[in-house]
């Protein structure tokens, strides 16, 4: 498919043994997948998040209007924050929730490029081992879920991690609900390992803008406000490698919220179907930008020197913008 470009047959057959060594132990390098910019050097994507209902709760109109805005932009890829299949996830690779939740829903001509997804927790209430199966990108070749990894798209480097193992009460106090945990068989070293991997790839990172996608938010007004475990673990990585923007879905609603001590920006896009109205936290509210409780989805456009950032509703109106701008460094020789 000409809309993932940088994937070779010989990266899937590398995809399926790095999936067989995350099954063993848990722990792998981050596999890095290539994904060009355009001629002109740019780069635009869609982030969309808790979206697969089999078109329910606006999943279908939040679908046309991401094709829409798709088309505009000439988007390169799409973003997934997770929580793709409801409410637990799949059940096998066969499952008839990936085509009805995700094949048959974005449809249009643009989204038929590369979708890069992380597991949510409801992921994780299902066969979490079945969204990451290479055999799912032979029913739909756009599809590529794995727990942690990095997408190098030259002008941005963009770090998937696996967040959902951080959250403590999901083994501790799992309220009733089954995780489906193959594969982490500590979660302490799983944890350690995802940190090490991701730091050190930031610290190695050279890209003009870095990007970090999880499923839970560091910061959040929403429904469950702040992720304790990747403020305290994940954060000081972050802030420590100069991340421009931190990207999430859980709470079913729009967001940005800017760091008070450092330039990073986190923005939550997880409306992608149900939202919760009206459930907010009472934190936040001196860095909160932009909130919105309704469905809808983001979108991304980097260039050398600019970042622009919009969030649109369900019927494409553009709800919030945000702009980043870098100096463009130029190098003489003498």
């Amino acid at each position: 498919m000409s809309g993932f470009r940088g994937t070779t047959m010989v990266s899937w057959f590398v995809l399926a043994i790095g999936f067989g060594v995350y099954l063993l132990c848990g722990s792998a390098e981050l596999q890095r997948f290539e994904h060009p910019t355009k001629s002109d050097g740019s780069l635009s994507f869609l982030v969309i998040g808790d979206w697969g209902r089999r078109g329910g709760f606006n999943q279908s109109e939040v679908a046309f209007q991401m094709g829409r805005i798709g088309e505009k932009l000439d988007i390169d890829f799409v973003v997934s924050t997770g929580d793709n299949f409801y409410d637990k996830g799949l059940t096998s690779e066969h499952d008839t929730a990936f085509e009805e939740s995700f094949t048959k829903i974005y449809t249009a001509k643009s989204l038929q490029k590369q979708w890069y997804s992380v597991l949510g927790n409801h992921d994780y209430r299902g066969n979490a081992v079945a969204q990451l199966s290479p055999l799912l990108r032979k029913i739909d070749s756009r599809w590529l879920c794995l727990r942690s990894f990095i997408v190098n798209a030259e002008l941005a480097e963009i770090f998937f991690v696996d967040t959902t193992p951080f959250v403590k009460t999901y083994f501790t106090n799992p309220d009733g609900q089954n995780y489906d945990w193959r594969g982490i068989s500590s979660r302490k070293r799983y944890i350690t390992n995802i940190l090490k991997d991701v730091e050190m790839a930031l610290s190695e990172s050279t890209a003009k803008w870095k990007i970090v996608v999880g499923h839970h938010a560091i910061r959040s007004v929403g429904h469950h406000g702040d992720t304790k475990e990747l403020v305290d673990l994940l954060l000081p990585v972050l802030k420590a490698n100069d991340v421009d923007f931190y990207m999430n879905g859980h709470d079913h609603c729009l967001e940005h919220i800017s760091d008070t001590e450092s330039p990073m920006q986190f923005l939550t896009s997880g409306a992608g179907s149900k939202a919760w109205r009206g459930d907010t936290k009472e934190m936040n509210k001196e860095s909160l930008k932009f909130f919105y409780d309704g469905q809808g989805f983001m979108s991304v456009k980097l260039s050398q020197t600019e970042a622009d950032v919009a969030f649109y509703d369900v019927y494409g109106r553009v709800l919030h913008k945000l702009n980043s701008s870098k100096q463009l460094l130029l190098h003489q020789s003498i």
